[in-house]
């Protein structure tokens, strides 16, 4: 087992972000291995669309141009590339990069991929409209490429972290059953997958940071060591900031319960410590795993018919009424003609005796759902459209009506780990089953840890109606047709407070879209952070754009600027 440290940077957090960041991981300073994660569940969707206008895509495109510019410095440079950008076609752009290769001069790179995730001919057998049917898998596919030498491994649908903890797996040699240091790498891997959301990107206290810092944070990577643990940090000069909270800040995104479930390792977040190793450097260490449950999730992107939205522009006086106006008209124009579904928000962004007309209009938003395009257009333009001048006073709309556009719904099954075909295609065109997990462990709750002494009362005196914001700071995320807000404090004396404060009956009153589902909430002392699942609220998944917030980034953020009694003392 080698015992020398493993650098891991990472140079995306989704397709679409920075193009240059991979230049400037490779050339910012020492790195041994750079990961990109291009894929997220909406992703899955549109790259099936791709898929389905021609069959050899599939793939993040993205990521090619990328190695047209950078393979030769990755090479150069000794760095291995990891990335899951083959999407749906991971065999496609392994072939795309070999070609690339022999273009740039560079046939001597080394391209390997891992396949086996797409379960599209299994789910369509049981259900229809299926774009995109995936498992996800773990590292081990990943190890796999690297043990055999590749320069370049490419994916289609394995965990974010998986990138990281195949690496490091790969590099120390750790056995299938190293549950503590797989467990480490994934938190690791956790907290690098989104890329400058680790840096300062997404930071509830941005404002706490250096101006020049906020405006182009520097992409994260870690000193990963042989026992799993490591040290976050970024290239010496980047901008941005690594500190325990941003580090907190992304650990708590897009997770639930304390059993934070993988195909080759359940990692235990109630476990995980951070510690400042110095300026822009966290140490992450103390992390337990446990064997991984017995089945593979699986995500499945199927087409749920079709979309469209307009939005009213209400100014001035009579607001509501202008609005009921809009709705009755629209119902009356319609007749038998109704969608299957329809909803109205009404956004009051107007404020009283406003200096300008655009501070003086609120906004409402109307959405339809049909599996009729025609049913769509006709509710969300061409009614609308010939109400202009028979509607409320000052009728006008934000923008054009759009031509309606297909939504998808995501929805994740299981799938038993021995029928998925988790295979590592070598550089040198061999393939390599990866079999399952040697141990399986059911999923069972972590039992409430104990929480912390709650304030004395006569300690900190009064209190004073504030935001939530202003001594905690949140981060939230989806999770199909759910989310989670993740809330942590900035003190131990805050986390006694917050502990009692923010139960799930609070939550429920702070975020009244919660009221009526099914909320859980995850108590983690080692982060002084709470995790809540709000079960449903987006619906069925992002790309269904259930409502305003589709992919629920800013819910911890509303959450945060919502009123309630603090104790002076805190603030």
């Amino acid at each position: 087992m080698s015992e020398s440290i493993l650098r891991v940077g990472n140079a995306s957090g989704f397709y679409g972000d920075r193009f240059d960041a991979v230049r400037e991981m490779l050339t910012g300073g020492p790195l041994d291995v750079l990961t990109g994660d291009y894929l997220a569940e909406l992703t899955m969707l549109i790259l099936g669309r791709d898929r389905m206008g021609d069959p050899g895509l599939g793939y993040a495109r993205t990521f090619l141009r990328q190695m047209e510019e950078c393979l030769g410095l990755a090479l150069d440079r000794g760095v291995r590339v990891v990335v899951n950008a083959g999407g749906l076609n991971p065999g496609g752009l392994a072939e795309k990069l070999r070609e690339l290769a022999a273009t740039l001069g560079l046939g001597q790179a080394r391209i390997a991929h891992v396949a086996g995730d797409d379960v599209l001919a299994a789910v369509q057998a049981t259900r229809t409209g299926v774009l995109a049917a995936n498992a996800y898998l773990g590292g081990w596919g990943i190890s796999a490429c690297l043990d055999a030498g590749a320069d370049v491994v490419v994916t289609g649908r394995v965990t974010d972290a998986a990138l990281v903890s195949g690496a490091a797996a790969a590099h120390f040699g750790w056995a299938r059953d190293d549950w503590d240091r797989l467990a480490g790498a994934v938190a690791v891997g956790h907290v690098l997958e989104c890329g400058t959301q680790a840096t300062g990107g997404n930071y509830s206290f941005f404002h706490e940071l250096p101006p020049a810092a906020r405006l182009r944070p520097g992409f994260p990577l870690a000193e990963i060591h042989a026992d799993g643990s490591a040290v976050v940090t970024k290239h010496e000069g980047t901008g941005g900031a690594v500190t325990v909270e941003t580090v907190t800040a992304q650990l708590l995104y897009e997770t639930g319960p304390a059993r934070y479930a993988g195909p080759d390792v359940t990692t235990r977040l109630d476990t995980v410590r951070l510690a400042s190793d110095g300026p822009d450097r966290v140490r992450i260490s103390g992390v337990r795993g446990e064997a991984p449950p017995p089945t593979l999730k699986v995500g499945v992107n199927r087409l749920g018919g079709w979309l469209g939205e307009t939005v009213f522009v209400l100014t001035g006086l009579d607001i509501e009424a202008k609005a009921e106006l809009m709705k009755d008209q629209l119902a009356a124009e319609l007749g038998e003609k109704q969608p299957a579904e329809l909803h109205w928000t009404l956004a009051r962004t107007d404020h009283p005796d406003a200096a300008g007309e655009e501070e003086a209009s609120a906004l409402l938003r109307l959405v339809v759902r049909d599996q009729d395009p025609k049913l769509v257009r006709h509710a969300t333009a061409t009614v609308p459209v010939a109400s202009a001048l028979a509607g409320y006073p000052g009728f006008h709309v934000a923008g054009l009506p759009q031509k309606p556009s297909p939504y998808g719904i995501f929805e994740a099954l299981t799938a038993d780990p021995a029928e998925v075909r988790h295979t590592a295609l070598l550089p040198d065109g061999r393939g390599v089953a990866i079999e399952p997990a040697p141990a399986r462990r059911v999923l069972e709750p972590v039992p409430e840890p104990e929480l912390p002494q709650p304030l004395d009362a006569a300690w900190f005196g009064a209190v004073r109606r504030a935001p939530l914001g202003a001594v905690v700071g949140a981060r939230s995320g989806d999770k199909g047709g759910s989310a989670n807000v993740g809330v942590w404090a900035r003190s131990e004396d805050g986390w006694r407070w917050l502990a009692h404060t923010l139960t799930v009956a609070r939550l429920k009153e702070l975020l009244p879209e919660a009221a009526e589902l099914a909320v859980t909430r995850t108590v983690l002392p080692n982060l002084r952070a709470l995790n809540f699942t709000v079960e449903g609220i987006l619906g069925d998944g992002v790309a269904s754009r259930a409502r305003f917030d589709p992919q629920a980034k800013a819910l911890g953020e509303w959450l945060r600027s919502r009123h309630l009694d603090i104790p002076e003392a805190l603030l």
